[in-house]
């Protein structure tokens, strides 16, 4: 069996920092780790090929080569994605798809020959199975959360980690709050699954036995989420890991804002090798804060605690969003006078952009607030600069 992993090329925003890979002798941020991850979950005796569009080009041949043609995609992909169906579907290859892009909007891709529909770990015996008996469904998906420890090491093997700035593995899935324009609860749960220590362990040497000696960022959707698990079993094995090593990789990861809560915690991050985190702030205004439901951010100077954030000697970056219901005008010149006070090194601020699967959507839809032009998730691509929904602000203002 021959299988062609493909990952679509991103949208050329600032999101991906294209032009300063290119400075830096890169071709993109990370690596593709789900895609690695089901090539994982393949038979050892099936022949595999990656290809990773952000960094190398898709040939007719490759298409060719395969039996089966497996896609993962998220929503700054999705103009990369129908272009790689329409090649691959030219050549008549049957399509598997994956991914948030497919989970939030299969009704978009319905010529598709095959969706995985959320979580792969528990949908793949079944999905190969069916590839051998070439009797493949329409969609495959689960009802509930498959458990993380299912998740095998990455196959680092079929790419070049020299394309990468950053070599990327996950910790855990889900996040204990609840945003309402956020689809993570949704998709991978409120309650963090978390995986071992052995588990993440075996993970760091897999990587760091190629060879990589640069950073390394936790995807996790919020990598406190678990805090008891993280200070007295993940912590303190990476610390030792990478003391044993003389610490080959520098650590980054995405945290919610109570992190500057707990010295503890933040002295172990150090230790264990953290430099940056990236925090989602979204608006210095409480009337903001309240309306989307990021109670965690309400009720305290969230100047002082970026301060205190990086006073333990971690860089912060953050993300913030424009055009809830409550911002006025000032929000404007009030998130600028917070980014420059605050030090924040990189500031990604976007618009509001409404995801189907999040609770923001039900409010709106309910409210007919609703614009049907295609444009979904939270993240600011060149197709999302249009609102997809009617704000209170003047759109023109925003």
């Amino acid at each position: 069996m021959k299988v062609l992993l493909i990952y679509p090329e991103y949208e050329n925003t600032f999101w991906n920092l294209k032009k300063i890979f290119k400075v830096l002798g890169k071709k993109a941020a990370y690596p593709p780790l789900g895609l690695l991850t089901v090539a994982a979950m393949l038979p050892d005796n099936w022949e595999k090929k990656l290809i990773d569009i952000n960094c190398q080009t898709l040939k007719k041949e490759h298409i060719q080569w395969a039996d089966y043609v497996l896609i993962s995609s998220i929503i700054g992909q999705k103009q990369s994605t129908k272009e790689v169906v329409s090649k691959v579907q030219e050549i008549g290859r049957h399509i598997i798809a994956g991914g948030s892009l497919f989970t939030t909007g299969c009704e978009e891709f319905s010529d598709i020959d095959t969706l995985v529909l959320g979580e792969s770990e528990e949908v793949m015996p079944v999905l190969i199975k069916d590839i051998e008996n070439k009797n493949l469904k329409k969609i495959y998906s689960m009802n509930k959360f498959p458990a993380i420890e299912k998740a095998p090491i990455p196959a680092w093997n079929l790419i070049n980690l020299s394309y990468y700035n950053s070599v990327c593995i996950q910790l855990s899935r889900g996040c204990p709050y609840n945003c309402e324009f956020c689809d993570v609860v949704q998709l991978n749960g409120r309650t963090p699954r978390i995986k071992s220590k052995d588990q993440i362990i075996a993970e760091l040497d897999s990587v760091y036995k190629l060879g990589w000696r640069a950073g390394v960022f936790f995807v996790d959707d919020n990598f406190i989420g678990n805090k008891v698990i993280l200070k007295e079993k993940i912590l303190p094995a990476i610390i030792k890991w990478q003391k044993e090593r003389r610490y080959p990789f520098t650590l980054s990861t995405q945290v919610s804002i109570n992190l500057s809560d707990d010295v503890r915690l933040m002295e172990m991050m150090t230790d264990a090798g953290f430099a940056t985190v990236f925090i989602g702030i979204e608006t210095p205004d409480a009337d903001g804060l309240e309306e989307c439901g990021k109670y965690h951010n309400i009720n305290r100077n969230l100047l002082e605690s970026v301060k205190k954030i990086q006073n333990m000697g971690f860089e912060v970056n953050a993300g913030f969003i424009l055009g809830f219901d409550s911002d006025k005008e000032t929000v404007f010149q009030n998130q600028i006078d917070f980014i420059q006070k605050s030090g924040i090194v990189a500031a990604m601020v976007g618009l509001l952009n409404v995801s189907p699967k999040s609770r923001l959507h039900n409010r709106l839809k309910k409210a007919n607030r609703l614009i049907d032009n295609k444009n979904r998730g939270n993240t600011n691509t060149s197709e999302l600069f249009e609102l997809n929904f009617i704000p209170k602000m003047k759109a023109s203002t925003l």
